[in-house]
């Protein structure tokens, strides 16, 4: 079952939504060379806990930590340890935070000092196949719609996409339907409604498109070792056009006003 937000529930994900961002931005602005991924992951659970959140991810399901780190080959759910991050590298970083009851979920790949022009690419492409199927995010399409145009994206740049896994629902839960591919499945798809609040997050390999879970049952990485990206954000289907509840502006007036003072 596909679940509608009232509105106040709708607020409630909006303030979730600005704290899982605010959050994203400041760990992508604590990356740099030298720092272990162990380190990574400690900041973010501060900053989490700093504006009130808790970590949508620790214990789900057994996840040992508060975000999900991936760097270079690894596409998602990389698990932070003493790996330290060189220049070149680049990082994965997914942030969910739940707060108020309700979840905002998002993701981003960053390099590491610095990138070569192929990795540049791969993260060009990657955030703009998510920011594409967000605008095919409105009531009357079809959740095939949202697959279709960052497939397109995707693979119009000799990139591939993976397929093994998907966008979601997200609300109350980490997932919630309906799932989200970021590509065509084939066949009819649920239709999109105002009050939907999805998770959309293409996963983008430079190689082929196969990948495979390592043995601590987490880390997903590309079978042939070439680098993957992950965009996300946490979006909200409306009679209009589709709002981004993953922004800093949503960041709850409370702590705006703490913040300031």
């Amino acid at each position: 079952m596909i679940i509608i937000k009232s509105n106040d529930e709708i607020a409630l994900m909006r303030e979730a939504g600005g704290i899982a961002n605010t959050v994203l931005r400041e760990v992508a602005g604590f990356v740099e060379p030298g720092k272990t991924t162990l380190e990574l992951d400690n900041f973010a659970g501060e900053r989490i806990e700093y504006y009130g959140g808790k970590s949508a991810f620790l214990g789900y399901r057994g996840y040992p930590c508060q975000i999900c780190i991936s760097v270079n080959e690894e596409v998602v759910h990389g698990i932070a340890n003493e790996r330290r991050l060189l220049f070149g590298d680049i990082v994965s970083l997914d942030v969910g935070v739940r707060y108020g009851g309700f979840v905002g979920d998002n993701a981003v790949t960053v390099a590491v000092g610095g990138c070569g022009v192929e990795d540049q690419s791969l993260l060009d492409v990657t955030e703009r196949s998510l920011m594409e199927g967000i605008s095919k995010a409105t009531e009357g399409n079809r959740v095939s719609d949202i697959s279709r145009a960052i497939q397109k994206v995707i693979e119009d740049s000799e990139m591939s996409v993976v397929k093994e896994f998907v966008g979601h629902g997200v609300g109350r839960s980490v997932h919630e339907e309906p799932q989200i591919p970021n590509f065509y499945s084939g066949g009819k798809s649920p239709k999109l409604r105002a009050g939907m609040t999805l998770a959309i997050e293409p996963m983008v390999n430079l190689g082929t498109p196969q990948v495979e879970v390592l043995s601590d049952r987490w880390t997903v990485v590309t079978r042939d070792g070439l680098r993957s990206a992950h965009f996300e954000h946490t979006v909200l289907v409306t009679d209009g056009e589709p709002e981004i509840l993953t922004c800093p502006e949503n960041m709850p007036s409370t702590l705006k006003a703490r913040l300031s003072s």
